[in-house]
């Protein structure tokens, strides 16, 4: 989706993290969805391959063991960088001559490393976009806990409390966000490569919601695709600010985001909560970003 707003985005790389699957096959997921979507061009660096304190835990068995099954395709992957996400974040922050908007689509390891590295880098940061954590709708890791928080609760915590300017797309507005079998007609219309790899893709998530949860319904929340409709068009989503916590200390509710609306803590807000959606605005922003691939070479 992002990358097919050049004229909104301006992305200067990805990087990878241990999360649905390992960081090494993140990295090569990653080089695959770039190359198909024409962008073969971008940086690409793996980063931390284990949480900071916790032992890892993936989500393959819910995402397959490509973290990415249903794609299908197989398209050439470049040799790995020897650079690590880390220091490739510290350096395009240095070098940036404005400050940058991080896209964070998983755990926050990456992200909390360089700012414990390089604390003078927040500065550098104009937003840190985040997807996870849910207040209303409970967890879908534990009863209380999402997964990119459970992953590493640490890492998020040190995120949450640095100071950036932060936005959660929380999992109560992305669950506001169904894809069904109507839309994923309407996607396979598209006629583009993306847009077919979209519909596979979201097509075994419906099927995997079945057979892993029990839901009667071929259809699934939308989560990370909610991160880029709201930076194309903040006005489908609402919200509010308020101070948001991350548990990181009790095992029975690790990961657990306290959302502190009312200011009943007195601790100051560190983040614009975002709880509800509009779904036909969501949807609409997906099929009409993959619609741009379109005619592409």
């Amino acid at each position: 989706m992002a990358l097919a707003h050049p004229d909104r985005f301006d992305v200067l790389g990805v990087t990878t993290v241990a999360g649905n699957t390992d960081v090494a096959q993140a990295a090569r997921n990653a080089a695959v969805v770039c190359a198909l979507a024409g962008r073969g061009d971008l940086p690409i660096r793996a980063g931390c391959a284990r949480p900071l304190v916790n032992p890892f835990r993936d989500a393959t068995a819910f995402h397959g063991p490509s973290g990415l099954d249903g794609f299908g395709d197989s398209l050439p992957v470049p040799s790995p960088h020897s650079q690590h996400a880390v220091d490739f974040i510290i350096d395009l922050l240095t070098e940036s001559p404005v400050p940058v908007t991080l896209v964070c689509l998983g755990p926050l390891t990456n992200v909390a490393l360089a700012l414990v590295k390089a604390p003078r880098l927040v500065g550098k940061i104009s937003e840190i976009v985040f997807m996870g954590g849910a207040r209303r709708t409970g967890g879908n890791v534990t009863p209380c806990a999402t997964f990119n928080l459970f992953c590493d609760p640490h890492a998020a915590h040190v995120v949450f409390e640095s100071g950036c300017p932060l936005s959660i797309v929380s999992l109560d507005a992305t669950s506001e966000v169904v894809i069904g079998e109507e839309t994923l007609t309407l996607m396979a219309k598209l006629g583009n490569k993306c847009a077919d790899a979209a519909y596979r893709i979201l097509g075994f998530f419906n099927r995997r919601r079945v057979e892993v949860y029990g839901y009667s319904e071929l259809e699934t929340t939308l989560n990370d695709p909610c991160v880029i409709a709201y930076l194309l068009d903040r006005n489908l989503f609402s919200g509010c600010r308020a101070n948001v916590v991350v548990e990181h200390r009790s095992e029975l509710t690790m990961g657990m985001t306290v959302v502190d609306r009312l200011g009943v803590t007195g601790r100051l807000a560190n983040a614009l909560w975002i709880e509800h959606a509009d779904c036909p605005g969501v949807l609409e922003a997906l099929l009409g970003s993959l619609s741009r691939y379109t005619g592409r070479a």
